[in-house]
């Protein structure tokens, strides 16, 4: 059915058609209740029986008007006349992408800013849950002032978003689509979904990687004689590179495209929202570096699907005008610096040094799941001889090829780790072993003397030499660095334990301590500028591992950038070069349901950590603590069926109650609690009375009352508890006893609390008065997790290990007993589960582990 100018459809009158599609056409029409002009999409009288395409026609109204985005068409009203379905939707004076690229290729500058549009609508409908599934040139609108809108959302689909805003779209229906189902346009579509496979919101992005390569390069990535072909092209085939068919394209945006064009998902980017601050980098520095590309060192062509990880790190870290593009404006460059990878396997590189020799890099490295073990290589080499050593990591090299190793590493709490320090000569033999309990170390300039981290009780102490203590800290200390001179050590102060947020410190040998900076949000690498005149460091206050920023600073405090994106500081040579190590992390969540035999991945964003499961084992309690959490961190509530997360708001998350209606929440800062609904009503502050600052915190059994770890100035950290009713804490323990960030569970009956005794291991302490009662049986680095139903055992376990060994602790008798092997789905540069909740009955649980992998880099040309 056509409608001719002057028809009116519902209330509104017909001024001309727009076009025409598969899903209807679209007219230009006017509302006369509101004097406005809008598109009117209109599903033909002889299809709109289908009730397949009626659904997707209905789709799209419902999909698109969940969404509130300037990049996204308003949906204004679905609606039907005279058994006619149509959507009124705001009309754009414009042309389609389509139109616009039909002739030649656009304008780099132009192709940048219409996909960083595109993109932005993208992460408002992925962080609602709405995949769109039909992404093309036809489905963007481009109006004549440059703004860029996203059409026709009729294939879309309700997914689990990346944010928590499903609450927007409780009505959203779902596409009838089963396994094999092809929907989209053949050309655009990702590999999954041409081969039929479940689809998220990496499909997206692949569909804008592919518009953006044609609209670039002037052809499409993949186009073949049949659609058929086509679909195995998409699925197997790598498109021509475009910087062969584009050599103006700047290798930023070539390796944005390259990246979204990834045939694994996971190999794309883990948020839409990266990838639009990505394309918006380089739109805003586009003018800043030029578009020709000549400045950026050139990359040697090799097959893209295996190789994009490390063309991203490199990209990073080696375009010359380009680096600070996904950070914002550099004010530091460095336009001579060269970067060459050292290492090429899967896992974790915990520290690399200089050998005297100049060449020899030593780096101490986790690969494929394997514990620390010790390497050698040389630029040049992409072959890693290891040491014959037992696990190891290099902590320090003397100048006359001593090495400082730390033998054991393992994990104590968060980023923390200890061994025991040995010493062995660079040219081979047996260590001999020196302390224990040692987290950091690093050889003066004599190479006689040793400065020292280490763990007594408590406390982390910096020692320098061995036994004269310079520094003392309830936190924890990385990274010491000893002045060219001999006269200091810089270090970065972390105040809280487990948490790499830190501040870049200096302590002279009389004990005399200076802060050189602020606190970031991740800091972590140390190394003293060759002239000794600047210590150097990598630091961001965005909380992201691989957007750490090498700073350089003075003693007097003056600071300067000298490369953004730097990633993490390992070692700086006598003539300049540079070890840097890009590391990306991820937390995941492994969760087992009651009455379930199989774990289920419940990981939500980047950084998924759970610290609170029901008694019954059917809801989560859980925070993002990495990027997806935005940097001040998330709060969620999920059940463990697999059901989308309620986002509850900001923070991190402590401790669920027992009746699943509040969430017990702490700012970035662990300077106040919250408590937040976990449905209607209204989040509430507790009253903090003299506390400073909090570590933990539990509900107890009654629902009425909290318990948790917290220090009032001035004074040692303890247990209080305190009503939810009103009114201060209450203190339970004397001062530096039960008190620190794990450990802490409550018994049954609500009487006691297991918690850090004083000195070393843990005790249960009496809420109501009383002397704090032994553990017996608790091993060395253990701490407990949860008490068993009957009140008569204790879940323990070590954070260090993986796989983490469970063991049920009879509290009478001190007697343990295997009770679970927690063991990670994918090992490599998965070092450490730092926590796991378990249900008192034992028929659920839930834990994370950290997953971080590098490439190792050799750097030249910074200063």
């Amino acid at each position: 059915m056509t409608l001719a100018a002057g028809a009116r459809l519902g209330p509104y009158e017909i001024l001309g058609q727009i076009g025409a599609g598969g899903m209807g056409e679209v007219y230009r029409a006017k509302d006369p209740r509101l004097g406005r002009e809008v598109a009117l999409k209109v599903l033909p009288e002889e299809v709109s029986l289908d009730k397949d395409r009626l659904s997707r026609f209905e789709q799209e109204a419902r999909s698109a008007s969940a969404l509130n985005h300037p990049n996204i068409i308003t949906i204004y009203e679905i609606g039907q006349a005279e058994q006619v379905s149509y959507i009124a939707m705001e009309l754009v004076e414009g042309r389609t992408l389509r139109e616009l690229s039909a002739a030649e290729p656009l304008p780099v500058r132009r192709s940048i800013g219409i996909a960083a549009q595109v993109a932005e609508g993208l992460a408002k409908a992925h962080g609602a849950g709405i995949v769109h599934r039909d992404l093309k040139p036809e489905n963007v609108m481009v109006s004549k002032d440059g703004y860029v809108k996203i059409l026709d959302f009729g294939l879309a689909k309700l997914t689990e978003p990346e944010s928590g805003e499903l609450s927007a779209m409780p009505t959203l229906a779902r596409p009838e689509t089963h396994p094999g189902t092809v929907l989209g346009t053949v050309g655009y579509m990702s590999p999954e979904q041409a081969s039929g496979q479940p689809l998220d919101f990496h499909s997206d992005q692949f569909s804008l990687g592919s518009i953006l390569y044609e609209i670039t390069s002037g052809q499409k990535a993949f186009s073949r004689k049949t659609a058929a072909e086509t679909m195995s092209a998409i699925i197997r085939e790598e498109p021509e590179p475009l910087g062969k068919l584009r050599p103006d394209v700047p290798p930023p945006l070539r390796w944005i495209i390259e990246r979204c064009l990834a045939k694994d998902p996971e190999e794309r980017y883990a948020s839409t929202r990266d990838l639009a601050r990505d394309l918006a980098g380089v739109r805003d520095h586009l003018s800043e570096a030029g578009v020709s590309g000549e400045t950026i060192t050139a990359l040697p062509q090799r097959p893209r699907r295996r190789l994009w990880p490390a063309l991203m790190g490199i990209a990073l870290l080696t375009a010359v005008g380009f680096a600070g593009f996904f950070l914002g404006q550099r004010a530091g460059k460095s336009p001579s610096a060269s970067f060459r990878r050292l290492t090429f396997r899967r896992g974790y590189v915990f520290s690399a040094r200089f050998a005297p020799d100049g060449q020899t890099v030593v780096y101490g490295a986790s690969w494929n799941g394997m514990p620390v073990q010790l390497f050698s290589t040389r630029p040049g080499s992409p072959e890693s001889l290891p040491f014959s050593l037992p696990s190891a990591d290099i902590l320090s090299i003397s100048s006359s090829g001593e090495m400082a190793l730390c033998l054991g590493r393992h994990y104590i709490d968060g980023w923390e780790t200890m061994g025991t320090l040995a010493q062995v000569p660079i040219s081979g033999s047996a260590p001999r072993e020196l302390l224990e309990k040692v987290l950091a170390a690093d050889w003066a300039p004599d190479g006689v003397n040793l400065a020292v981290v280490r763990q007594g009780g408590t406390q982390t102490s910096l020692e320098f030499p061995v036994g004269k203590r310079l520094y003392e800290t309830s936190g924890w200390i990385s990274h010491p660095r000893v002045s060219p001179a001999g006269d200091a050590v810089a270090f970065i102060d972390h105040p809280l334990r487990g948490d790499d947020a830190g501040l870049l410190t200096l302590v002279d040998r009389a004990g005399r301590k200076k802060d050189l900076s602020e606190s970031w949000s991740t800091a972590q690498g140390v190394a003293w500028s060759p002239g000794g005149k600047e210590i150097w460091f990598t630091a961001s206050s965005l909380g992201t591992m691989s957007r750490r920023t090498l700073y350089g600073v003075t003693t007097a405090g003056r600071r300067r950038v000298i490369e953004e994106s730097a990633g993490t500081l390992h070692d700086v040579a006598r003539d300049g070069r540079v070890l840097l190590a890009r590391d990306s992390v991820r937390a995941r969540m492994v969760v087992l349901p009651p009455g379930e035999t199989r774990e289920r991945d419940l990981s939500w964003l980047d950084g998924t950590l759970p610290v609170s499961i029901s008694a019954d084992g059917t809801t989560l309690l859980f925070f993002e603590g990495i990027e997806g959490g935005g940097g001040a961190g998330a709060v969620y509530v999920r059940k463990t069926d697999g059901s989308p997360p309620v986002r509850l708001g900001e923070g991190y998350a402590l401790a669920l109650s027992p009746d699943k209606r509040w969430a017990l929440a702490t700012l970035q800062s662990y300077s106040q609690l919250t408590l937040l609904p976990t449905g209607a009503g209204q989040a509430r502050r507790l009253e903090r009375g003299p506390i400073e600052s909090y570590q933990s915190a539990k509900f107890l059994p009654d629902d009425k009352r909290i318990l948790f770890a917290g220090s009032e100035k001035g004074r040692r950290a303890r247990l209080y508890v305190q009503d939810l009713a009103g009114g201060p804490p209450r203190p339970v323990t004397a001062e530096g006893a039960g008190a620190g960030f794990h450990g802490i569970v409550v018994s049954p009956d609500g009487r006691f609390a297991t918690g850090p005794a004083p000195g070393s291991g843990f005790a249960r302490y009496p809420l109501e008065g009383g002397s704090p009662l032994p553990i017996e049986g608790i091993a060395e680095g253990e701490y407990p997790v949860q008490w068993s139903a009957d009140g008569r055992s204790l879940f323990v376990y070590g954070i260090g290990d993986v796989p983490a060994r469970i063991f049920r602790l009879d509290l009478s008798t001190g007697r343990r007993e295997l009770w679970k092997e927690l063991i990670p789905p994918d090992l490599a540069g998965a070092n450490v589960i730092p926590e796991v909740q378990i249900t008192p009955d034992g028929r659920a649980y839930a834990y994370y582990y950290g997953q971080v992998l590098s490439e190792l880099y050799l750097v030249e040309g910074l200063k």
